[in-house]
């Protein structure tokens, strides 16, 4: 999932420490770049910096080729037709340039928002917004006659990942600079190079039928494949996609700590193992001269990451989907608020929500919106409360 590159990213500074800055450029040199950001995107890292973080869930590799059986059944994850290409894990990044303190704010994956460019969409979950558009650019090839497996797979992740990327902009407000993709197997891959991952639960879990998770409560040291259950399971938990979100971020935080621990980066068999995972795995966007990033990086002294989780106004059934509806403006507010922008104004027009207009309408006295169905309203515990954790130090934090 997502949360490996932003580990391996944390720790970059220490790799290039210990290989040297010509190591540096190799390990820049061997990544899969993607284009799907266009001219948007600066090519220096002068001022701020937003990267997204996307997990994809798939099971095929960047050709299109199903995972051999025996990593899809370390994944307990299905095989190639299940899954689909699903962002399942967006985190968005913000590094600012005076290196105060990151920020990394989730999104939501059912959050129902406005999409482009899909035949037969105006609105989707933002993490379908890669993969509907995947589909359709193939299927306008394949209708030109392009037949080439790798090429429709390729042209196809390209689109995907040029749509979500849009989509999170029009979501956030915020420009997006630089962008990192992985999948399940580069998680697992990465999990197992450090030799499985420290998490800490609040409960008992069992969701064996899902994701495969069965934890005990407390502090517990998972194997690559039940630190993939750890981060993938919904069902059963108190709060859903939320919880898993917290997950999510409790395992950045933990590999990000193991990384800079004793021992983890100084073995060069371990860091040969994580460069490979990384060129193995990860897809970066054009441009982006990793060298440079770590310098960059370097000049802080152990960041303090402070982890957000983006508000939902509440869920809702649409087209038989369970989704979020989510009030973009006061998102935008949420962002701008934790990155150190100015915070826009609020306003309320039909063209500024995310739900569909016809099911909607603004009480501009509460500031709020209000469905026109009888539908209840479903609290969401904490979804914007920033949770703060010292990726250097401290204890993993415990989660449902």
């Amino acid at each position: 999932m997502v949360q490996v590159v932003a580990a391996l990213m944390s720790a970059a500074v220490v790799i290039v420490t210990a290989y040297g800055w010509s190591t540096a450029g190799s390990f820049d040199a061997g990544f899969l770049r993607s284009q799907a950001l266009g001219d948007d995107a600066p090519h220096s890292l002068d001022g701020d910096l937003n990267i997204l973080l996307i997990g994809l869930d798939t099971r095929r590799d960047q050709n299109g080729d199903e995972l051999p059986p025996e990593v899809l059944e370390q994944l307990h994850a299905g095989d190639g037709d299940e899954g689909g290409y699903n962002a399942n894990t967006l985190i968005l990044v913000h590094i600012p340039a005076d290196l105060s303190k990151f920020v990394a704010v989730s999104i939501p994956r059912d959050d129902y928002v406005p999409v482009s460019g899909i035949p037969g969409y105006t609105h989707a979950k933002i993490k379908e917004a890669y993969g509907l558009k995947k589909a359709a650019v193939q299927d306008q090839m394949i209708a030109k006659g392009v037949t080439d497996k790798k090429q429709l797979e390729q042209a196809g992740r390209e689109a995907g990942r040029a749509s979500i990327v849009s989509a999170v902009r029009d979501l956030t407000g915020v420009p997006i600079d630089r962008f990192a993709e992985v999948t399940l197997a580069g998680f697992y891959d990465l999990a197992a190079a450090l030799g499985g991952v420290e998490v800490c639960l609040n409960k008992r879990v069992n969701d064996s039928e899902f994701s495969g998770a069965d934890f005990p409560a407390g502090r517990q040291h998972l194997n690559p494949a039940q630190a993939l259950a750890f981060v993938r399971q919904r069902h059963g938990l108190e709060n859903g996609d939320l919880d898993r979100t917290h997950r999510q971020q409790a395992f950045l935080t933990s590999v990000a700590r193991q990384l800079r621990s004793a021992g983890t980066l100084t073995d060069p068999g371990k860091l040969n193992a994580l460069m490979a995972v990384a060129h193995r795995n990860i897809v970066l966007s054009d441009d982006w001269n990793m060298t440079e990033f770590v310098r960059t990086l370097g000049a802080a002294d152990d960041p303090v990451v402070e982890f957000r989780t983006l508000p939902v106004l509440r869920y809702d059934v649409i087209n038989g989907q369970d989704v979020n509806i989510v009030d973009r403006q006061a998102i935008r507010r949420e962002i701008a608020a934790a990155f150190g922008m100015p915070v826009p104004t609020t306003t309320k027009r039909a063209d500024q929500r995310t739900e569909p207009p016809a099911a909607w309408s603004s009480e501009t006295n509460a500031g709020a919106w209000q469905t026109s169905t009888t539908a209840p309203v479903i609290e969401t515990p904490d979804a914007g409360k920033p949770v703060r954790s010292d990726i250097t130090s401290g204890q993993v934090p415990c989660v449902n």
